[in-house]
């Protein structure tokens, strides 16, 4: 049977239609893709399954949020320090994947809580002098990691941050949104040309291989380091969320409800926990692509996950990544750690929190210096004694950890308001 030509007309609207959205959804990917996999290389991760759980998390968020919010799940920056201790003090990383799993289960709690008693009620718990110097926190424990990878070679890692600089501030448009990919392609390429890339790992590697899946492990210290970053994470949550909702001119807190966005992150988690990938948040990188291209559909989100998951399976492109130098990963690193700190410092900006306060002074007091110092004290061998609080000979609460509970604890129990006489 022929086609008429206005079926012949439809279907070529639809592959045109389907043209676009594959351009735009690649674009997405684009806007993650360098973020995403830093996190598994400064972990010792596997880049690939970062991306696959990055695709198939967002899929998962879609189907929980009724396919409404238009957002990409990528890899976490606030689980590198702790993923990282705990890897040091096991001796497997796969007991960080058990600790990833908690904390996606924390998430789900969280959003039961959420559903049952209003955010409000449980925001209140995380206020930005809370969550603000928790963040700070985050940044200032990884600073070290940059200075060590970028000591390797400043030269390449000055490269990377001025390139970064550069296109942060003097490129227009969807580069404008991608200045840390640009950043890594341009360290790449000049580390080559001086030398020091080894190309022997992409020449070995299969064009197609199967994503390196691992099982996790579990252990109650393990937990108990890393289940506490959604303390941190949660108020990131929201406030990416809010930012989503006003780029697309939408209140997803209503629908479909800041309890089904949570539920999605935490179930995306969780998935990547199981099979060996970081913990997954939603990314501000393609909110801005959002911004940018003033197209909101969610479908070109769902397609961009599928190009994810379908990048994973590309053995070249794992192989790739695994021969970035280090000094570029550390010229990175400097400025995203730093931004990370940065962005603490935002939200107690934006927040208007007042430091004329002594009772803010004493919250953010305790929480900087609980969760730097002690998190210094666990990286020097030659410190004995006890950090932080022990629970048991295995089990101590240090770093974030301690500083989120002390936080926590404090803002509640000081006076919000005194009365002077």
């Amino acid at each position: 049977m022929f086609k008429s030509v206005s079926e012949s007309k439809k279907e070529k609207e639809r592959l045109r239609n389907l043209g676009r959205k594959g351009i735009l959804g690649l674009q997405h990917v684009i806007a993650m893709f360098g973020a995403t996999v830093l996190v598994p290389i400064l972990t010792g991760l596997n880049p690939a399954v970062a991306l696959f759980s990055a695709g198939v998390g967002t899929l998962i968020f879609h189907f929980v949020t009724k396919g409404k919010v238009p957002v990409f799940l990528g890899s976490s920056f606030a689980f590198i320090p702790v993923i990282n201790a705990v890897a040091n003090q096991y001796g497997d990383i796969r007991y960080a994947q058990g600790g990833i799993i908690v904390a996606g289960a924390l998430y789900l709690i969280l959003s039961m809580l959420i559903y049952i008693y209003g955010a409000d009620k449980i925001k209140s718990f995380f206020p930005p002098i809370v969550t603000g110097p928790m963040i700070i926190v985050i940044g200032l424990i990884l600073s070290p990691v940059a200075i060590q990878m970028a000591s390797k070679n400043w030269l390449v890692a000055f490269v990377v941050v001025f390139t970064v600089i550069g296109v942060s501030i003097f490129s227009k448009g969807f580069f404008k949104v991608i200045p840390i990919l640009c950043g890594v392609v341009v360290g790449y390429i000049f580390s080559a040309i001086i030398g020091i890339v080894n190309f022997e790992p992409i020449a070995n590697a299969s064009l197609i291989s199967v994503p390196q899946f691992t099982l996790p492990k579990f252990s109650i210290g393990a937990i108990a380091m890393i289940a506490p970053i959604v303390l941190a994470v949660f108020m990131e949550h929201i406030g990416d969320i809010t930012t989503n909702g006003a780029v697309v001119g939408k209140n997803f807190f209503e629908d479909p409800g800041l309890h089904r966005t949570l539920l999605g992150d935490g179930l995306a988690t969780m998935f990547a926990g199981f099979i060996g990938g970081p913990a997954n948040t939603t990314y501000g990188e393609n909110t801005s692509v959002l911004a940018v291209t003033r197209v909101y559909d969610p479908s070109i989100l769902r397609l961009a996950a599928f190009i994810a998951v379908g990048l994973s399976f590309i053995g070249k492109l794992g192989a790739i990544l695994q021969t970035i130098p280090e000094p570029v990963m550390g010229g990175v690193s400097l400025i995203l750690f730093g931004m990370i700190a940065s962005v603490g410092i935002r939200t107690i900006t934006n927040a208007e929190v007042d430091f004329s306060s002594n009772r803010n002074l004493i919250i953010s007091s305790l929480i900087l210096v609980a969760g730097i110092g002690t998190e210094f004290l666990r990286s020097n061998p030659n410190f004995t004694g006890v950090i932080g609080i022990k629970i048991t000979d295995n089990i101590q609460i240090v770093g974030l950890s301690l500083a989120a509970l002390i936080g926590i604890i404090v803002n509640k129990i000081l006076p919000e308001t005194i009365t002077e006489e």
